[in-house]
């Protein structure tokens, strides 16, 4: 069977919701600059799907948005080189980008790392080229991505205007 990126009636839950509202009112988490930033900037949509654990999926995709606030960019490599200390004082700012502060401190800083490494800090260089698996696989490698969150992507990369990756690999 092939994928459908478009049909999200297996997932359950926030993402769900966000979906539902952004088809619907063309809002996916209340706020349309964030939801525009979601569209524009390829590390939000990773972030936002990171920070969307035990928290609003709402919450969690604004997350990557007032961190671009808070620092003036969502540059991976500079977050990566941040002082924790500093990122964390930037992190917890009310309202705290993540309910779990300390562990989504570390977490993102992590993935930052990984991203500015092994993708020259461009997060679409996960999805630019391959199939499905291929992109869920290399997202599983990043720290805080198991297979579900991972496999939440390929509807993040659709709705969000990224990539379809029902669509062949033209790569």
């Amino acid at each position: 069977m092939p994928l459908d990126a478009s049909d999200y009636s297996a997932l359950e839950g926030g993402l769900v919701r966000m979906l539902d509202r952004l088809q619907a009112e063309g809002t996916a988490t209340k706020d349309l600059e964030a939801d525009q930033y979601l569209r524009d900037e390829p590390a939000a949509v990773v972030l936002g799907l990171l920070y969307d654990q035990r928290v609003l999926a709402e919450t969690a995709f604004l997350g990557p948005f007032r961190l671009r606030e808070r620092l003036g960019h969502l540059d991976l490599r500079q977050i990566a080189d941040m002082d924790r200390e500093a990122f964390s004082e930037v992190f917890v700012q009310s309202p705290a980008i993540h309910r779990f502060t300390n562990k989504m401190v570390d977490t993102t800083q992590s993935v930052a790392r990984s991203i500015a490494d092994d993708y020259d800090g461009d997060a679409s260089q996960l999805w630019a080229d391959g199939d499905n698996a291929t992109v869920e696989r290399r997202l599983r490698k990043l720290p805080g991505f198991g297979p579900q969150k991972a496999a939440k992507l390929k509807y993040c990369l659709y709705y969000f205007g990224h990539r379809d990756l029902s669509e062949p690999d033209e790569g």
